[in-house]
């Protein structure tokens, strides 16, 4: 909690105090401020647990007589209120970076449109990285204080809920979200009415509204067609996160572009900048081309007029990853829209096409963004080389290199993902101001002084957070086998005092969660050593329809059992932001095995830093950018192979190589004080180097300076 230099809370009632708590229940700024968070699950542990870490569904079920009472205890009376001034302090501050260094943006907003945002594990509209990464977007956007508006759309069935079968198999439950319980809120207009749009579907007009998350700052409005005056197959077109065929994704993605335009003029909001993250929402270019014409601009001055206000960040480094339609579906979900546009389908189809005359090339979504875009980027350096090669057919004129398709290395929120201890942690040694500071190289090349944290203090945090995990890991390990398992037997999995190695993600096949079990035997040789032992720890969760990935989990989960390996390798069930939260804080070494150079970034890698933790990952993705010899430690080298198995076994060998000869001796090579000082002397390097630089702060800045300019 910062010092704030004026208290209020000597002004306000405790009734008040109970409407503030209500309101900041509903703004998602209290993910990123751990006392905040502390409050709420201080009123209710159980609720807060049940609820998966809901603010608002505490609150629901706790009284304002019970609230007043507590407000009784004088310690957490101050509490309470200095948590509210500080909140009251960061929505009215009006001196933010945006306002110093960019204050043309500040009445010309960004509209960000995402198929899914990874906001907090209470809001399960998110499959992974792509929404972590939009997540992550919108909190340091609000930090910078960038005008922002987040679309997407509300999933209220969310992703899914993993369930292992006996034999290992992944299986698949969609419970419904409860509303009541979450922090999202109907998007009214000014006279307290819901705000609601349409958008044409084939031949239908399908009525959408819409619900608003508070983010900070900034908004995310989430569009949902589940309304009664629909027909039943476009009310479920917004349940499900990727849901369907495609069919189905088509649609969510007519609703996803051409319906978030639409509402956001429906609430007056006119952005200068219309940013697509992936392909998902590109129809928004029709709804713009739409209007236009509509105003009476020409065809070409529409084109025009689009390119100039969007931008496109395409994450994708694989042919198959790109949506692309049949012109069949095209025509039939688009021909009446189109009439508006006064444009034929084979006209809209040469927008999506590279050869425009290839009458058998399918609509894609990436060409359609890329076509309509100013600005269009990777999200990582080794991505824009992946990247241009792959559309360079869409730029005949210019030679690879010059395919204007530039970089912008992903970054992750750093106070979002530091847990409570780290906070504490780093509070205490830099005050509650280091939040504010995480851009600036100069403040944290100071992690190579000792005056700021001993080695013996790096290291006591860094066997608290083991320990966090481990208990996590045994709490949910006894959760799932309560018939079955003793409390006793918790000895048996997992050690608080062994080197601890994180693997968790979307099982997508290019991943390799299974590379490090291709040395079977020295695997088994270096579990079981008596002196210096390793465990390994893996979570995630494989699409519904990739069973190649389903394959993968099973064959893990199948190793977990081998006696040899029990309690000492664990998969943890039902991935979510709040499981990757300990593991990304309590693991020694985060393992990353893409295979090179399918992975376009990454970001889990960077949220262990903050944490102490150290990455060990193939030169893929962020980490060829970040890696120093230093900071972690690489797999392999930059060389990409035209045959799988041969670079999976190169990779595999030197995957087992680092950790035998490099790794495991140095965590255990302690001194007489049992501290290991070589290892935290890499630590120190990985603080310094990555935290600044792999930031979503720096990430948002990067994207202000290079694609926002105003026109």
């Amino acid at each position: 909690m910062k010092n704030i230099d004026k208290t209020k809370f000597n002004d306000r009632t405790n009734l008040q105090i109970i409407d503030q708590l209500k309101s900041l229940a509903y703004n998602l700024w209290w993910t990123w401020n751990p006392e905040a968070a502390l409050i709420y699950k201080e009123l209710s542990p159980l609720i807060w647990e049940t609820s998966n870490h809901s603010a608002v569904a505490v609150l629901r079920r706790i009284s304002d007589a019970e609230l007043k009472a507590r407000l009784g205890d004088p310690d957490f009376f101050k509490r309470v209120n200095k948590i509210l001034d500080e909140y009251s302090e960061y929505m009215s501050c009006s001196n933010t970076w945006c306002t110093q260094n960019f204050p043309e943006l500040i009445n010309n907003p960004i509209a960000y449109f995402s198929a899914e945002f990874g906001l907090h594990e209470c809001l399960p509209i998110y499959s992974g990285g792509l929404g972590v990464l939009a997540g992550d977007f919108a909190k340091s956007a609000s930090d910078l204080g960038i005008p922002f508006y987040g679309i997407s759309l509300y999933y209220r069935l969310g992703y899914f809920k993993q369930k292992i079968s006996d034999d290992g198999w992944q299986f698949e439950e969609y419970p419904q979200i409860n509303t009541d319980d979450v922090p999202i809120q109907p998007l009214i207009d000014q006279n307290g009415n819901p705000v609601q749009t349409s958008v044409t579907i084939g031949h239908s007009n399908v009525k959408l509204h819409a619900w608003k998350i508070n983010i900070g700052r900034v908004n995310v409005i989430l569009l949902d067609s589940n309304l009664p005056e629909n027909e039943l197959h476009f009310r479920e077109l917004t349940g499900r996160v990727y849901g369907g065929d495609i069919s189905t994704r088509i649609m969510q993605e007519i609703i996803l572009g051409i319906g978030g335009v639409k509402i956001l003029r429906a609430i007056g909001i006119n952005p200068a900048i219309f940013h697509m993250n992936e392909g998902h929402s590109a129809f928004l270019t029709l709804e713009l081309l739409r209007e236009q014409v509509n105003k009476g601009l020409t065809l070409n001055q529409a084109e025009e007029y689009v390119k100039k206000h969007c931008i496109f960040t395409t994450h994708t480094p694989v042919e198959a990853g790109h949506d692309r339609f049949p012109k069949s579906l095209i025509e039939l979900q688009l021909s009446n829209y189109l009439k508006e546009l006064k444009l034929s389908v084979d006209d809209i189809m040469k927008y999506g096409r590279v050869n425009e005359q290839d009458q058998n090339e399918l609509f894609c979504m990436t060409v359609l963004a890329l076509k309509f875009s100013k600005v269009s980027n990777a999200v990582s350096k080794l991505h824009s080389q992946v990247s241009k090669a792959m559309w360079k057919n869409l730029y005949p004129k210019v030679s690879v290199n010059e395919v204007p398709i530039i970089h912008i290395t992903n970054g992750v929120h750093t106070p979002g993902w530091a847990n409570v201890k780290a906070h504490e942690f780093w509070n205490k040694r830099l005050g509650y101001d280091w939040t504010e500071k995480i851009m600036d190289k100069e403040y944290w090349e100071k992690f190579t002084n000792h005056e700021i944290a001993s080695d013996e203090e790096l290291w006591a945090l860094r066997n608290i957070l083991r320990r966090e995990l481990i208990e996590f890991v045994r709490m949910h390990y006894l959760n799932l086998h309560l018939n079955r398992v003793s409390i006793s037997d918790l000895d048996n999995i997992l050690s608080p005092d062994v080197l601890t190695i994180g693997f968790a993600r979307r099982f997508a096949v290019y991943k390799r969660a299974p590379l490090i079990f291709k040395n079977f035997e020295k695997l088994v040789e270096l579990v079981n050593s008596k002196s210096t032992p390793i465990q390994i720890i893996f979570s995630g969760k494989a699409h519904p329809r990739d069973d190649e990935g389903k394959r993968y989990i099973q064959k893990i989960i199948n190793y977990t059992k081998d006696p040899r390996f029990y309690g000492k390798i664990i998969f943890v069930e039902n991935y979510d932001i709040n499981v990757a939260r300990y593991l990304i804080s309590g693991s020694d070494v985060w393992l990353n095995t893409p295979r090179r150079p399918l992975e376009a970034s990454g970001t889990s890698g960077m949220k262990i830093a903050i944490h102490g933790g150290l990455h060990l990952s193939t030169l893929d993705g962020w980490w060829v950018e970040a890696y120093n010899g230093k900071n972690g430690w690489s797999i392999g080298n930059e060389q990409s192979y035209s045959n799988e198995e041969e670079q999976d076994k190169a990779d595999a060998d030197s995957l087992m190589n680092i950790l035998t000869n490099e790794v495991i001796p140095q965590f255990y090579n302690r001194d007489t004080m049992g501290i290991p000082r070589e290892w935290i002397k890499r630590i120190r390097i990985s603080i310094q180097s990555l935290i600044p630089e792999y930031s979503s702060h720096r990430m948002v800045s990067e994207y202000v300076k290079k694609c926002y300019k105003l026109e």
